[in-house]
């Protein structure tokens, strides 16, 4: 149905409910007249056969012959078409000009009139006489020691005598007319109101308000038709400038160092930014992604008695230490005791300069241990006088080093270059399934030699938008961690635990040894840092694969986190950009 439709069929509804009470109105006057009019004419007939029959009454009681004789005589002075009727006390004919034979007669008590009469003094009745089946008007009046009755034909005369005047119908019909035409006019200009009203919301829903030119009737449903406009004007400019400003929160949220999430008053998730699932699943023992997960973990358990308990104070903050690294998680109730949880990362870091100085010591000594024994295992071989299965020996253990010092300077030209010129490095689609099948490939003799086995439980549809030497890089120096370190009969897993619009988020888990003491996990991702000392010259490598691993994320605008896992190992926790998210 049409909007013009919907329209006319209000505006008709509107005329129908105030015709119908007008008609209901109407009615009732021309029902109620017509019943008076009618009493009344016939309360004039009924008067007339009354005075008829008080002359009746006064013949008798001054005549000395016979009732019968003296009504017969009466005839000649009454109509002719009077039906008059004597009755005896006890409901006997005694005498009736339009009936022969009396002795036939019924007994008159039970009718209505004589009834009527014999109760109250006199009665009427409209009805079809029982002794000669015509219908009549009759008027009983009871008297001492007999009933008269006078009745008057019910034909035709009698009919358009009692018939109500159709003047006054006429009358009203006129006036009804005239009403309506007022009741319609009245319903137009009510409904013009109405109408605009409504093409006003309709135009609001299209976002069109301003291009209509309303100009309501000047009476109060038109005053209140022009305050709803202006009220919603204002509220429509309102939510404009409140949803611009929510974009802008958003995107604070979103690009915020800070791990933020909203909850309401039950408790329930609103929002959250990438950063809080981070920090959270640094924090938990297991790896989650619901943030609710903050509210029920022990080491929120102070933020959680403070909202079950806050004794009139808005905000709470409590410091928490997991995996090497400290946090602080904030607490801020609103006014409708709906409230936000943040989370921020305050692990005190190394300044940059100290920073250099390590790293310059840390290069240095690193070289000095494979230059060191190549110079020696040389000068062992041109200085002392070996057999060949000897000099073969030493050149092996020198080759074995050059491997090394060459694996180091390619991992540190690769960090260079990342963080130097990370727009050398080109992007593509890269699925993280067929990734890591080439990653197993590769290193398939070594998982081998420690019998570790390597699993994923990541879907086809993963798809990172990413670097794929650097992607690999990432899977390939994690693995390589676990293979030197994890131990024996271990066994790896990789998961994808949540997503976003932009970000997959990985785990990276194995139940090897572990890491013992928590504080090493606030430097593990430093150039060259060992838990133990010689830990990486006894299992080789350069002792930057996880400074790689970290490099390498950031440069997908990612970032990591590394904790034990629950049970034993180690678990690392990071997000890579999706192929259809952050470009």
């Amino acid at each position: 149905m049409s909007v013009k439709a919907m329209a006319l069929r209000y505006k008709q509804k509107l005329f129908l409910y105030f015709g119908v009470i007008f008609v209901l109105f109407t009615v009732g006057v021309v029902v109620f007249e017509r019943s008076r009019e009618r009493f009344f004419k016939t309360e004039a007939l009924e008067e007339t056969l009354e005075a008829y029959i008080g002359i009746a009454n006064a013949a008798m009681q001054q005549s000395g012959s016979g009732q019968a004789e003296t009504l017969e005589a009466l005839l000649a002075i009454f109509p002719k078409n009077i039906r008059l009727t004597l009755i005896g006390k006890q409901g006997e004919v005694i005498y009736d000009n339009a009936i022969g034979r009396l002795a036939a007669m019924e007994n008159h008590l039970s009718r209505p009139e004589v009834a009527a009469a014999r109760k109250s003094g006199a009665g009427t009745d409209i009805r079809t006489s029982a002794s000669n089946s015509l219908p009549y008007l009759y008027y009983t009046k009871r008297y001492p020691s007999y009933y008269i009755r006078m009745a008057m034909p019910y034909d035709m005369r009698v009919r358009s005598i009692l018939q109500p005047d159709n003047l006054f119908i006429y009358f009203i019909a006129a006036l009804f007319v005239v009403m309506l035409a007022l009741i319609h006019m009245v319903t137009a200009r009510f409904g013009k109101s109405i109408r605009q009203l409504r093409d006003f919301t309709l135009s609001s829903e299209n976002d069109d308000v301003d291009a209509l030119k309303l100009t309501f009737p000047q009476d109060e449903l038109g005053e209140i038709s022009t305050k709803i406009t202006e009220s919603y004007r204002q509220l429509r400019s309102s939510r404009k400038k409140i949803a611009q400003e929510r974009e802008k929160l958003l995107q604070h949220v979103y690009t915020s160092g800070e791990g933020l999430c909203f909850f309401s008053a039950a408790g329930a998730v609103e929002f959250y930014n990438g950063l809080f699932i981070q920090y959270l699943n640094t924090i938990v023992d297991e790896a989650n992604g619901d943030p609710a997960a903050a509210l029920s973990d022990p080491s929120f358990e102070k933020i959680a008695r403070f909202l079950e308990n806050p004794d009139g104070s808005k905000y709470a903050e409590i410091q928490i230490g997991k995996q090497g690294k400290f946090f602080s998680a904030l607490v801020n109730i609103f006014d409708d005791n709906s409230f936000e949880l943040i989370v921020n990362d305050v692990t005190r870091q190394e300044k940059p300069r100290l920073l250099k100085q390590e790293m310059t010591g840390n290069i240095a000594h690193e070289l000095r241990t494979p230059v060191t024994s190549i110079r020696g295992y040389l000068e062992t071989i041109l200085e002392s006088p070996l057999t060949d299965e000897k000099k073969r020996m030493f050149l092996t253990k020198a080759h074995k080093q050059a491997i090394a010092l060459s694996e180091l300077i390619n991992d540190m030209g690769l960090i260079t270059k990342i963080e130097g010129t990370p727009q050398s490095f080109s992007l593509e689609n890269v699925g993280i399934c067929s990734l890591l099948a080439t990653l197993k490939s590769d290193l398939e003799a070594a998982l081998r030699e420690k019998k570790i086995s390597l699993r994923w439980s990541i879907g086809d549809s993963v798809v990172v938008r990413g670097n794929r030497s650097l992607l690999y890089s990432i899977f390939r120096n994690l693995t390589d961690n676990a293979i030197r370190h994890a131990g024996s009969g271990v066994s790896v897993r990789v998961a994808t635990y949540s997503e976003d619009k932009d970000f997959y988020y990985f785990s990276y888990s194995d139940n090897g040894v572990g890491v013992k003491d928590e504080q090493h996990f606030n430097r593990l991702f430093e150039r060259f840092y060992r838990i133990g000392e010689g830990r990486t010259r006894d299992t080789g490598g350069s002792g930057l694969g996880l400074s790689i691993v970290k490099n390498a994320v950031a440069f997908h605008k990612g970032s990591i986190v590394a904790k034990s896992r629950a049970g034993g190992g180690l678990v690392f926790l990071f997000n890579l950009p999706k192929a259809d998210g952050l470009q």
